[in-house]
C-alpha cells in the first residue's frame, strides 16, 4: 500500500479522534446555549416559499476538507452518489392551531395539538396557559369544541378532549390552521408549501422542513441514478421545535415524539450499509428517527415506539453519513444537532458564510448539504 495513502488514512483517523476528545471535553465542561448563538439580520428569515420548491439555494459543506460550495437544490442531484440510500420522513401536518371562544364570557383561547394521547383526548399547548382551567369548553365553530382536561407535566401543556360530530380529519381541516412558526409574520396562500410532495400519515404539529425542497420530478431523477427512496415517520411535535430555556445544555430535556420504521426500510438501510453506501437523511427528524433505532454496530431495526433523542456535540453518529437539512435557530437543539456532525465552531463558521453570503433562513428558506 501506497506510503502516501497510509498517511493520508492516518491523518483522517488523527482528526476524528482529536475532534471527538475534544468535543467530549467541551460537552462535559463547558456545554452552554450561549455557546450556540449566532447573528442573524432579521429580514433573511424567509417568510414566503420560493415559488418553486426545488429554486431554493443549496450550500454545501464537505467536512473532510472543511470546503463551502455555494449553489442551487437541484445540486442534489450531482451530490448524492448512486451508492446512496436517501432517507426521509413522511409525515403530513395536520391543521393544529384551533381557536376557541367560550361563550359565556367571550374569551379566547388558542390551542396547538402536539398529538393524540387516546381516542379525542390530546396532549396540546395552550395560549394563555394560565386561562385554561380544568372543565372549561370552548368553541371553535358549529362542529367542533374543546374541553379542558387537566395540566400536563410541560409548560404550557394541557390534556384536550375535542368534541365534534363526523369524522374527525374533515372537521379539524375545517376548524384548523396550519401552526406556521411564529417569525413567520406572512400569511401562507397554498397550505401545501408546508407539505412535503410526499406527506403522507397525518399527526404532525409542525413540518420537516428539509423535505420541502423537493419535487416529484426531482425525486423521480433520484430514482433514476439509481438511488433508492427510503420512508420512516416521525411525527413532528414539541420535542423538535421547543426552544432550549436553560443555559446548561445538559439540563434540557426532549420531549417525547412518535416514530415508525418498516422493516422494509430497516432492510434497504442495512443493504446499502453493508455494500458501503452512505445513508443520506432528508431533515434532523429523519436522522433523529434512525439514531433511536440503530445500535452501536450501525444495525437499523423497524419498530414503534417514542424517542427523546437529544444529540449534541460528542454525540457518535450509528447511523447518518450525510445530511441534507435547513438553517436553524440560535441556540436551538437543531443547531445542536447539526454541530455533532462536525463541530460547534465549524458549524458557527459555516452559517457566518450563509448570512454573508444572504441565504435565507429557518423554515421557508435555503438548504444546507453536508457530507
Amino acid at each position: 500500500m501506497p506510503f502516501s495513502f497510509v498517511s493520508a488514512v492516518a491523518l483522517d483517523f488523527l482528526r476524528f479522534a482529536m475532534y471527538n476528545i475534544i468535543e467530549n471535553v467541551w460537552r462535559g465542561v463547558r456545554l452552554k446555549t450561549s455557546d450556540f448563538y449566532y447573528d442573524l439580520p432579521k429580514e433573511l428569515i424567509a417568510q414566503t416559499p420560493t415559488a418553486v420548491r426545488s429554486a431554493s439555494r443549496l450550500l454545501t459543506y464537505h467536512r473532510d476538507t472543511r470546503e463551502i460550495e455555494d449553489g442551487v437544490f437541484t445540486d442534489i442531484l450531482d451530490k448524492l452518489r448512486p451508492t446512496d440510500v436517501l432517507v426521509r420522513n413522511n409525515t403530513r401536518v395536520i391543521p393544529a392551531r384551533i381557536i376557541g371562544v367560550r361563550e359565556e364570557t367571550g374569551g379566547s383561547m388558542e390551542f396547538l395539538l402536539l398529538r393524540r394521547i387516546e381516542g379525542d383526548d390530546w396532549e396540546c399547548l395552550c395560549k394563555p396557559a394560565k386561562r385554561a382551567k380544568q372543565g372549561l369548553v370552548y368553541r371553535v365553530n358549529d362542529e367542533l369544541s374543546v374541553e379542558v382536561i387537566g395540566d400536563l407535566p410541560l409548560e404550557g401543556g394541557k390534556r384536550v378532549r375535542l368534541l365534534y360530530d363526523g369524522i374527525f380529519e374533515e372537521v379539524l381541516d375545517r376548524a384548523g390552521q396550519m401552526p406556521l412558526p411564529p417569525y413567520i409574520t406572512e400569511r401562507l396562500e397554498d397550505r401545501e408549501r408546508y407539505q412535503t410532495v410526499y406527506s403522507k400519515t397525518l399527526g404532525s404539529a409542525a413540518a420537516p422542513t428539509a423535505g420541502l425542497h423537493f419535487t416529484d420530478e426531482l425525486l423521480d431523477r433520484i430514482r433514476a441514478k439509481g438511488i433508492p427512496i427510503v420512508d420512516v415517520l416521525l411525527h413532528v411535535g414539541l420535542g423538535t421545535f421547543r426552544p432550549v430555556s436553560v443555559e446548561n445544555v445538559e439540563e434540557h430535556h426532549m420531549h417525547s415524539e412518535h416514530y415508525e420504521v418498516t422493516q422494509e426500510a430497516a432492510d434497504t438501510i442495512n443493504r446499502v450499509r453493508k455494500a458501503g453506501g452512505r445513508i443520506v437523511c432528508v431533515g434532523t427528524t429523519t436522522t433523529r428517527t434512525l439514531e433511536s433505532v440503530t445500535d452501536d454496530a450501525g444495525v437499523v431495526h423497524p419498530g414503534i415506539g417514542e424517542t427523546s433523542i437529544f444529540i449534541t456535540p460528542g454525540y457518535r453518529f450509528k447511523a447518518v453519513d450525510a445530511l441534507i437539512t435547513n438553517f436553524h435557530l440560535p441556540e436551538s437543539t437543531l443547531l445542536m444537532l447539526v454541530s455533532a456532525l462536525c463541530s460547534r465552531e465549524e458549524m458557527l463558521e459555516v452559517y457566518r458564510h450563509a448570512v454573508e453570503q444572504r441565504y435565507r433562513f429557518f423554515s421557508f428558506g435555503d438548504a444546507m448539504f453536508i457530507e
